[in-house]
């Protein structure tokens, strides 16, 4: 591959040697549509989120932007809506109550929920009043949401109604900072009293809206490099990790994808709907909800039960829908069994047109053109499931499996796009092109405005200047970047380098400009519900398993579980099948079902005293008699595990475990 010949790229430096205890970097590129300029044109008056919705309240005041289904005797029934000019209204008066609970620019506020209109709202009064927005979620694991709240030094706090009790939690540690909580509906009684024993005080949604009273407080001047809000993420090990977001990483975000939807002909209008149930809490639905806002378009919010959303889907009618790899798992899950249960003739109907429409995509038709009558034929049934009137299909936050985006591609009659990013990157640094089926499986060419290069891991045999293939750790420069860890300088520097944000994630550019992302800089994996697992703080947690002497630790971005081979310990192991009536000598009790589910079991139990989340427990395991070793190059001469050489010894083991699971 020569690297002059990637046509999705522009090089804009060359190539650095290793110096000075800095390895080797590849050429600095963008993405060659658009203008290839480092930041988007300056637009008058827009320097910050708060002006992103205030242009558009100007520019459309009468178009749905928030909607939500009202309940009726317990059903859900359609959804209504409120106008920008309305959420307008509500947002100044939200603003005015914060203010007056004496909280002003750069005070801290959290919100704690699940996507809602309030949510929308409560974030919308921050950006008008420069207050930095700070989203608690639970999945940040045991008392993480008491961590952030005395870390970001939060003042105030919105809360949907259900999750008041978790809050009360983290009472008295996080009354230090935490004066006011508002809820996003009512109050119970009970909750009111012991916040106000603590003394805090706490408003139902309806009440608050009234504090401000008639009382004006001018919106002060917000720069464009103010902190908009600080994300927290989970981090490899101990605490969550503060990531501060200024205005300018949001708004060239929004501008770099708006660029990209008209560079692909696929510009958002104010017909466009979206359907809000990523929690909002990360970065991948916040940027995307704030390119809809930009728009003058509508954001429906699902009604927070995953087994509802279909319905919901098929209620609201998005143009727009945006997934994690799992959430599309499930949809080509239930596609392939209605089809298996369709019957012969519809089954080879389907085969048939799949077989037709996927030769013409891979000859580089575009989707809309490759099979326009098998679309109205069969495909229309497929697109019918998610309304009938989405057009673009997104995927981010984890790998999606290339056999499942093909087939996406192919049957739901709209764009399949699979994207790259991170909360310090601002979300979407790369995303695939449309009808570019020469791009499955990787993540496409940068977004614009964004700087990449790849640097050379030598300790894993990466080569950022190698004339075949250039691979290495994906390293990212530009105005989307975050401005560090809140209060922690020193992760900051180790990640951010002369304007380089280093991802920890080993990427390979495709001929065609596209990236694809191939393994993980230091041992730390998503799982394919995007959900971060630290595999060596795991192993030192399961490591003190009475009856366990050594123990191995997998998963992968494309299972949602993981698996463990372990080396038990031979005298209590022996013992335990003594008294349990399991026979035969060492290895064959480690081969015992009884044997495995006993270890399993010890391990849960471990787990959970040290309060690990589901997603961190061991669901297979496979007892090996014969230590790690040297011999077989399973470690190292300081007893550290060779992960890929583990992989490649047990990989037989490892399918098997997952096989049974499935």
């Amino acid at each position: 591959m020569v690297a002059g010949s990637m046509k999705h790229l522009v090089e804009v430096e060359p190539a650095k040697e290793a110096a000075g205890g800095a390895p080797s970097a590849g050429p600095t590129y963008r993405c060659a549509a658009g203008g290839n300029g480092a930041s988007p044109p300056a637009v008058p008056g827009l320097d910050c989120c708060w002006d992103i919705f205030r242009l558009s309240v100007e520019k459309y005041p009468d178009n749905k932007m928030l909607g939500r289904r009202e309940i009726v005797d317990g059903k859900a029934g359609s959804y209504t809506w409120l106008t920008y000019k309305q959420v307008y209204d509500t947002v100044l008066k939200v603003g005015a109550a914060i203010r007056s609970c004496g909280v002003g620019k750069s005070g801290r506020c959290g919100i704690y929920g699940a996507n809602s209109p309030e949510w929308v709202i409560s974030m919308q009064s921050c950006n008008a009043h420069g207050i930095y927005c700070v989203p608690l979620y639970d999945t940040l694991g045991a008392g993480a949401v008491e961590f952030v709240l005395c870390h970001a030094e939060v003042q105030i706090a919105f809360i949907e109604e259900k999750k008041i009790g978790e809050m009360l939690k983290t009472f008295p540690n996080a009354t230090k900072y935490l004066k006011t909580i508002v809820s996003f509906g009512k109050v119970d009684p009970g909750h009111k009293e012991k916040v106000e024993q603590n003394g805090l005080s706490i408003y139902s949604w309806e009440e608050f809206l009234q504090l401000g009273g008639e009382e004006k407080f001018e919106l002060p001047p917000k720069e464009k490099d103010d902190i908009c809000t600080i994300m927290y993420t989970s981090g490899t090990t101990g605490d969550p990790k503060g990531v501060l977001i200024s205005n300018k990483s949001i708004v060239t975000i929004v501008s770099a994808v708006d660029e990209f939807l008209n560079n692909s002909n696929e510009q958002l209008n104010g017909d466009d709907v979206y359907i809000s149930y990523l929690p909002l809490a990360h970065i991948f639905d916040r940027v995307i909800e704030e390119v809809f806002i930009r728009h003058g378009a509508s954001i429906g919010f699902w009604r927070g039960d995953v087994k509802h959303l279909v319905e919901d889907i098929g209620e609201l009618k998005p143009t727009v829908f945006c997934a994690v790899p799992r959430v599309l798992d499930r949809i080509y899950g239930g596609l392939q069994d209605k089809i298996t249960a369709g019957g012969f003739l519809k089954k080879t109907l389907f085969n048939v047109a799949y077989k037709y429409k996927q030769g013409n995509m891979l000859k580089g038709s575009k989707h809309e053109e490759a099979a326009a009558v098998f679309d109205k034929l069969v495909f229309t049934k497929v697109k019918r499931g998610l309304g009938g009137r989405v057009r673009l299909i997104l995927s981010g936050a984890a790998p999606l499996s290339r056999h499942v985006e093909e087939y996406l591609r192919v049957v739901t009659c709209s764009h399949v796009l699979q994207g790259y990013g991170l909360t310090e990157t601002c979300a979407g640094s790369f995303v695939s092109l449309p009808n570019n089926m020469s791009m499955l499986g990787t993540v496409g060419p940068p977004v614009p405005y964004v700087e990449v290069r790849l640097e050379s891991v030598p300790e894993m045999g990466y080569d950022a200047l190698s004339s075949e293939t250039p691979r290495g750790e994906i390293c990212i420069r530009g105005d989307t970047l975050f401005s560090g860890y809140y209060k922690r300088e020193d992760l900051t520097n180790e990640v951010l380098v002369d304007g380089w944000f280093h991802t920890g994630d080993i990427g390979e550019w495709q001929s065609d400009g596209s990236m694809k992302i191939i393994d993980r800089k230091k041992n730390i994996f998503k799982l394919s519900q995007g959900e971060y697992v630290a595999v060596e703080n795991l192993e030192n947690i399961f490591g003190q398993t009475p009856g366990v002497d050594s123990i191995w630790v997998y998963g992968n971005s494309f299972e949602s579980s993981l698996v463990a081979v372990v080396n038990p310990n031979k005298q209590a192991l022996e013992r335990w099948a003594e008294s349990n009536g399991v026979t035969g000598d060492f290895a064959t009790i480690c081969e015992d079902p009884k044997a495995k589910e006993f270890v399993l079991g010890e391990l849960t139990k471990m787990g959970k005293e040290k309060k690990l989340k589901g997603f961190e427990l061991i669901r297979a395991v496979h007892l090996d008699p014969a230590p790690f070793d040297m011999e077989r190059d399973l470690i190292t001469p300081t007893y550290k595990k060779k992960r890929p050489q583990l992989l490649k010894h047990y990989q037989s083991i490892i399918d098997g475990m997952y096989k049974s699971m499935k």
